[in-house]
């Protein structure tokens, strides 16, 4: 029987692999890859064949231990962790079911009054402000909105369409009245931006490999291109193709961050905030809880909850005695 001589891919590269094959996107591949790397490296590189449950515990521990790290990253690395040992190594780990999950402690989000939201607002310029507004306007998360194409933008029925958005789900939710006319300034300058790119023998955008195959032709209409897209092309680190990709979400958390020190709002506000004071807000004015729940995208009602303890009305809804 005839052997063959290719060499296995290493460990890494084939996790790389299995990621690309099962469309994770590019940022869960730049999270996996390094916890995956961390998780061998601590246990003096040992494949991870030979490792289990014990040596998984001892690595977590160490990260909330000696790291300090928060109950998210946790959770994060060990999701990265049941990937290599589920989808690359096909090792059966029902064991794993018993590796206990650090817990989030529930902590009340912090919101902006609608005045400090006005504050931090007016000292934005240009598509930051512009992406903040929807961030509050619509109650985007901060990927939601850079990821935003220009075929998801209603202006007749005055919604936004975000498309797979957390959990894997679609769900509409309105666009503010006062955004639209800067919205068809950002999309004109984005045509006159895609023009370019075509004539310069470019104008693709990135799609999911799925939407790739299905529109062979829609990564260069306008349709699918980014409404905040970048002002320069990049080169595309999966398939080597030069693009024009989205703005980095990193401009704009610096500008808020600075912002809000300009603002005056002595809170820890960040971009995530805009979303926070969205749902309150919306609670505040009457809406249903089951609506906000829709137009944020939360599979359990409960979720939303959280948002009720930041009603303008004092803690737990009481008035204080001293007021009384």
């Amino acid at each position: 029987m005839p052997t063959s001589n290719a060499k296995q891919p290493k460990l890494l590269e084939q996790v790389r692999q299995r990621l690309r094959v099962g469309h994770y996107s590019l940022r869960t591949e730049q999270t996996y890859i390094p916890w995956i790397k961390r998780y061998i490296l601590f246990h003096g590189k040992r494949h991870p064949r030979d490792m289990g449950k014990a040596e998984i515990e001892a690595f977590l521990t160490h990260l909330a231990v000696d790291r300090h790290v928060s109950a998210a990253t946790q959770n994060q690395a060990l999701n990265a962790i049941l990937f290599l040992y589920r989808s690359v190594l096909e090792i059966d780990v029902d064991w794993m079911t018993d590796v206990v999950r650090a817990k989030r402690n529930p902590r009340i989000p912090v919101v902006m009054s609608a005045d400090e939201v006005r504050r931090v607002l007016a000292h934005l310029k240009g598509v930051n402000q512009l992406l903040a507004s929807l961030l509050y306007g619509s109650g985007l998360r901060l990927m939601e909105a850079v990821h935003l194409r220009v075929k998801d933008v209603d202006f007749d029925y005055r919604q936004i369409v975000v498309r797979d958005g957390k959990g894997a789900k679609d769900r509409v939710t309105p666009l503010p009245e006062r955004v639209i006319e800067p919205l068809h300034r950002q999309i004109a300058h984005v045509q006159a931006l895609h023009d370019q790119d075509l004539e310069a023998g470019y104008g693709e955008v990135y799609l999911p490999n799925a939407l790739a195959a299905l529109y062979p032709n829609a990564a260069s209409e306008l349709a699918w291109q980014y409404v905040f897209a970048s002002e320069q092309l990049s080169r595309d680190p999966r398939s080597g193709k030069t693009r024009r990709h989205h703005v980095s979400e990193k401009g704009l958390q610096r500008a808020v961050k600075n912002a809000v020190r300009a603002a005056d709002v002595h809170k820890k506000a960040s971009c995530h905030t805009f979303r926070h004071s969205f749902a309150t807000h919306l609670l505040e004015r009457g809406s249903d809880i089951r609506t906000v729940q829709e137009l944020l995208g939360h599979k359990d009602v409960r979720t939303t909850m959280i948002y009720t303890h930041a009603l303008k009305r004092g803690g737990h809804g009481v008035t204080s005695p001293l007021d009384t």
